[in-house]
């Protein structure tokens, strides 16, 4: 069931990074020789100029490995993945970068130096991820969120989570993203909370019952809201058809609010592994867009979530 297809960069993204001007960012841990390999693609795309921040020595020696001219780099040297986190950040606020990449840092370490509320980058909104998500062979996009940071939002923590993909969809080039907000039902149902929340969400965000189909008086722009959708039926016309649901959301979201970290963090998972989805993973709600991927992640994976980040970076405050 495994799939075997090859990851892929988004044809769409490969064309927006020819497009663009190279964006300033600041890497947190970039001693690391998997790490630089991603730099090094990003920077021969044009699609980033890094400021490197971690281990000189060790820096210089897998640059060298890797055939990588870093002499017109900005180097800042970290003994620690704290300082590293704490250094990257300060390149921010300075006003020397405009996205931030997470290297060879643990995340927790990292986001312990956004979130800091003298020395972060902490802006009033939520923080939060988006999983922007491609099969090879489909030019569809689909954007999940929050898999990764917020582990089991209510109310408030969601018109955040949504305000923020909204505003990345924006950036990517979609006008008025379909946002579904998932349970496992179509009816709001007390004996299933997250029907509920989801139910109060589409409210506040397009100002009445289930949206209505308009969001004049709602509080998030430029979106269409809908929900509660069992998974089926925000993504497939088919599943929403034979259940006789009539929404513009429905069988069509461009967004993916989940109900909590675990339905988000399975869902992207499964994409990756049973059909050979690339996860391009970025966070907003900072002053700049942050890149947040694993070591386990490919290397397509790396260089989709720097083209996003850096269209992110140039289309506007995150």
């Amino acid at each position: 069931m495994l799939s075997d297809k090859p990851f892929e960069v988004p044809a769409y993204l490969k064309q927006r990074a020819i497009e663009i001007a190279p964006v300033r960012a600041s890497v947190a841990g970039a001693d690391s020789r998997l790490v630089l390999e991603s730099v090094q693609a990003a920077h021969a795309l044009n699609i980033i100029e890094p400021v490197l921040v971690g281990d000189r020595s060790a820096i210089a020696a897998h640059a060298h490995d890797l055939g990588f001219d870093i002499s017109d780099f900005e180097i800042i040297a970290a003994d620690s993945e704290a300082e590293a986190s704490q250094r990257a950040v300060e390149v921010i606020r300075r006003g020397d970068a405009r996205m931030l990449i997470k290297g060879q840092v643990h995340t927790d370490a990292m986001m312990r130096a956004v979130i800091d509320k003298e020395r972060g980058l902490r802006t009033g909104a939520r923080l939060s991820h988006i999983f922007h998500m491609t099969v090879p062979g489909s030019e569809r996009v689909l954007n999940i969120t929050d898999a990764a940071v917020n582990v089991a939002p209510d109310v408030e923590s969601f018109m955040h989570i949504a305000r923020n993909a909204v505003a990345l969809s924006h950036r990517l080039g979609v006008a008025e993203p379909k946002v579904a907000v998932l349970s496992a039902t179509e009816v709001a149902n007390a004996s299933m909370p997250s029907s509920l929340v989801a139910r109060d969400v589409v409210e506040r965000a397009m100002g009445g019952r289930n949206g209505g189909g308009q969001n004049g008086g709602g509080e998030i722009k430029g979106a269409v809201f809908g929900g509660p959708f069992a998974f089926d039926n925000a993504v497939s016309p088919r599943a929403a058809e034979l259940k006789g649901i009539e929404h513009a959301v429905a069988g069509s979201a461009d967004i993916l609010l989940v109900p909590n970290i675990e339905t988000g963090n399975g869902l992207f998972k499964m994409m990756v592994w049973f059909m050979g989805a690339t996860a391009a993973g970025v966070v907003m709600g900072a002053r700049v867009p942050i890149v947040l991927t694993s070591r386990a992640d490919p290397p397509e994976a790396r260089l989709s979530a720097a083209i996003i980040a850096a269209l992110a970076a140039q289309n506007g405050k995150t």
